[in-house]
């Protein structure tokens, strides 16, 4: 059985530090990288305010502190990053090409044992594979915001991607407090992002055809599942909506219909750079958005 016991997160956004804050706080230890030293320090400081917020609320004890950022190294240097590690998660943005770049470097630099794994929301482990000399070592290992709230990651192989390697993912995957869901046939979007994928498209061509404003589509939701978790355009304003947009331009791609390219009402946000949470604008403003506001389900809060 394959062990693993330390690990490399490659990209230290706001999935990187996340994954790897996840990974800390279950006693695995874990370098976080990334080519800026800016984005390394907000890495550092957001997860030491994370941790901070876990024992003020008691979700952690006092004594956990030091324990999980102890866990934590920060590296700007990919070969020291990845030269002792057990896994290194590719976390950076959803662009084919890159990911293609950072997976053959990664190969290059890692040990010979070492399993390389794509945080993807979208693209197969195949079309990455073979970027690699060892594609019998490289998987999917897909997680979802916010971990920690969302525990579950989806692990799916490639064209040649061994057994061992997977279970050694499923393990490493309850190790630090996830549940694995094995994605047992190829499949862009994988399984929860499958069925996301269908509901943000809809929600989009909805609100830009000029059937229903975004707030009303989002208070229907809200309304029907509860307001535990954000709606539609709320949570692509939480992914950030460049990724949204990188994510739907994979599916056209792929599927040559011109009815899967990202919509206007993204685009033109896009351009504007109008990204969600991450510039303060995006389907909604930031940090008080009105899906946020006590009235904003009220029977008088729509027009």
């Amino acid at each position: 059985m394959i062990k693993i016991k330390r690990v490399a997160v490659i990209g230290a956004g706001t999935m990187g530090r996340q994954i790897s804050l996840q990974i800390a706080r279950n006693g695995i230890s874990v370098v976080v990288f990334d080519i800026d030293d800016s984005v390394l320090a907000d890495a550092k400081a957001a997860q030491e305010r994370i941790v901070a917020e876990w024992i003020a609320s008691g979700v952690e004890a006092e004594n956990a502190r030091s324990a999980i950022l102890g866990n934590l190294r920060y590296e700007a240097d990919l070969s020291l990053a990845t030269r002792d590690a057990d896994l290194a998660i590719e976390a950076v943005p959803e662009q084919l090409e890159l990911k293609r770049r950072v997976f053959k470097q990664i190969d290059g630099l890692a040990r010979e044992g070492a399993i390389i794994a794509s945080n993807s929301s979208s693209i197969r482990i195949s079309a990455l594979e073979d970027a690699t000399e060892r594609p019998e070592q490289v998987a999917n290992l897909h997680f979802y915001l916010t971990v920690w709230d969302s525990p579950m990651v989806e692990i799916g192989g490639g064209s040649s991607t061994r057994d061992d390697v997977l279970d050694a993912l499923s393990a490493f995957a309850r190790a630090i407090g996830v549940l694995p869901l094995r994605v047992r046939g190829e499949s862009t979007g994988f399984i929860f992002n499958r069925v996301w994928r269908a509901i943000k498209k809809e929600v989009m061509k909805v609100a830009d055809s000029g059937i229903a404003a975004v707030e009303d589509i989002d208070r229907a939701w809200m309304i029907k599942f509860g307001r535990e978790q954000p709606p539609p355009f709320a949570q692509m304003d939480r992914i950030g909506l460049d990724v949204i947009y990188d994510i739907e331009m994979r599916y056209a791609e792929e599927s040559g219909d011109r009815d899967d390219l990202p919509r206007p009402i993204l685009t033109e946000k896009v351009a504007r750079g109008d990204l969600g949470v991450k510039t303060g604008r995006g389907f909604y403003n930031y940090p008080n958005p009105a899906y946020a506001a006590e009235d904003f389900l009220e029977p008088d809060a729509s027009e």
